[in-house]
């Protein structure tokens, strides 16, 4: 397609050290393409415009402050304002490497798709906890590689911190929803009952960084698990037993090590399931101590999500109540 011109799309909330990053690894880019990036300032009291001004003379970037009504909002805000007809949305703790728009580009030229995603990765420059948090939330043995893999995986759902949207498609399913998280698969669902197609783009990632801490790892996959549910309710047909896989997974241990005095039969099942993890972790990282947290990070992205999950689930799909009334800290005022 080569009409394709591409704008992409950043909320930013009180991180302009991010932006900082993310627009210098913009600067390393290969290939000539013309593309735009949009800034939109989510309401923050620790502004991005300056960093955004130093990089004016030498990126085609521009700056928009607005009053915080949540990340999903404020990319329909961007877009709305953008001038090229395929968006491309990032989040703003993400850093390009040099391939990725000749990756998309290349992709899109000979098998278009209306809205596609890419995955993440993890930077060399990244901390041990960022390695872990990444392997437990990419890995095929923990998500069975919904985030992305290496393989091009039609009607895949893209994750906001990387996902390309037409304007097209933008403009007919409205954009974003109030929900957060969980505003882009909510999204993708949309477009998937609209009649669009998706792609995964595996060659277009992006290194997540992840500005994170265990307890904040903890809240992030909480809130997903307590999202699935409200998503199930919403797009019936999105319903899979993939998603009480942590829920289930933490029962059973808590099940194991309530009956190690009588067996070890269940808990033997665990061990070889984390030898398998620390294994493949060890691989990907070279790291033995990456490769111990990573166990951890596992447990912890299990039993979060695991919880949200049950918790959500007893409240909405079996009381049937109100998800806004229920989870107001999951939705952002309209």
């Amino acid at each position: 397609m080569t009409d394709l011109l591409v704008s992409f799309i950043i909320p930013v909330y009180n991180r302009p050290e991010e932006i900082k990053e993310l627009l210098s690894s913009f600067l390393t880019l290969e290939g000539n393409y013309n593309y735009e990036i949009v800034i939109v300032e989510d309401g923050s009291k620790i502004t991005s415009k300056d960093v955004v001004d130093s990089f004016s003379e030498n990126l085609n970037v521009s700056y928009y402050f607005k009053e915080n009504t949540g990340p999903g909002s404020s990319r329909n805000f961007g877009m709305h304002r953008a001038k090229g007809n395929y968006f491309i949305i990032l989040d703003s703790d993400v850093i390009m490497p040099t391939h990725y728009l000749k990756a998309v580009y290349s992709f899109l030229d000979t098998t278009y798709y209306d809205y596609f995603g890419g995955p993440d990765a993890a930077h060399n420059s990244f901390t041990s906890l960022q390695k872990a948090i990444n392997f437990s939330m990419t890995s095929f043995i923990t998500t069975g590689g919904i985030r992305g893999g290496k393989n091009q995986i039609e009607n895949f759902q893209p994750r906001s911190f990387n996902m390309g949207l037409s304007k097209e498609a933008f403009l007919e399913s409205g954009g974003f929803g109030r929900i957060h998280p969980g505003e882009d698969p909510d999204l993708s669902l949309r477009l998937n009952a609209l009649g669009y197609k998706s792609a995964l783009i595996s060659s277009a990632f992006v290194y997540h960084k992840r500005r994170i801490s265990w307890s904040k790892f903890y809240n992030q996959v909480y809130k997903f698990g307590m999202v699935r549910p409200i998503l199930n309710t919403w797009h019936p047909r999105s319903k899979s037993l993939v998603y009480w896989f942590p829920t289930l997974f933490s029962l059973g241990l808590l099940v194991a090590f309530m009956s190690t005095f009588f067996t070890s039969l269940i808990m033997l099942f665990y061990g070889v399931y984390f030898l398998i993890a620390f294994v493949l972790a060890l691989v990907s990282t070279k790291s033995f101590s990456i490769a111990f947290q990573s166990i951890f990070a596992i447990l912890v992205q299990f039993v979060g999500y695991g919880y949200g999950f049950l918790k959500s689930t007893w409240n909405i799909g079996i009381l049937h109540k109100d998800p806004e009334q229920t989870f107001p800290k999951l939705f952002f005022k309209k």
